[in-house]
């Protein structure tokens, strides 16, 4: 009698859409599901101060669009790879063209802001990082309520850890864009 060979089947990004309506409590990376857990009060509270803050500066702009939490981004294809920031922006013209997109969103966001929840792993969280970064996003913010500090990716080589009284700025890729950190852990 031959072994069982267990293969794992791989699905797409359709296919995750379809699930529960939006795929809504899962990632797909490579084709495989990951589940995502709801966040708790603090994490909660963080995004929305982000999103609320990083909204009015696009706005102010016309920058772009902002998305949050269950904005799906398809970033890899054959097998399919759908990532969600806590909070993305997309520049102009995109931003704009994507605004009534109804599906996954084609792309890479040009921010991702991913705040870390209690039970998220770091190595989970710096494969997220690179998997942004290779798919083009230009700066992903990993937002540590616990170590209270953002560390600052522009690039796999280009990270800076903002803390204290630092502020984030959102240089070329949103243009005028800064944020105290005392705003976003609530110190304020």
């Amino acid at each position: 009698m031959a072994p069982m060979v267990h293969t794992r089947q791989l699905i797409t990004a359709d296919e995750l859409f379809a699930m529960s309506g939006s795929g809504a409590g899962f990632e797909l990376v490579r084709g495989e599901l990951r589940p995502v857990s709801p966040g708790g009060g603090t994490h909660g509270r963080i995004a929305a101060a982000i999103a609320r803050e990083l909204g009015v500066g696009v706005a102010e702009r016309t920058l772009g669009s902002v998305f949050v939490a269950e904005t799906g981004f398809r970033i890899g294809t054959d097998p399919d790879t759908v990532r969600a920031a806590d909070v993305a922006f997309v520049a102009n013209p995109r931003g704009t063209e994507w605004r009534d997109e109804t599906r996954f969103l084609p792309g890479a966001p040009d921010l991702a802001v991913e705040v870390i929840s209690p039970n998220d792993r770091y190595s989970d969280v710096q494969e997220k990082v690179a998997q942004w970064l290779a798919a083009g996003t230009r700066l992903v913010l990993v937002v540590d309520p616990r170590r209270r500090e953002v560390v600052s990716h522009r690039g796999p080589r280009e990270v800076r850890v903002l803390s204290g009284d630092d502020a984030i700025d959102g240089g070329d890729v949103v243009p005028g864009w800064r944020l105290p950190l005392a705003i976003v852990f609530g110190w304020s």
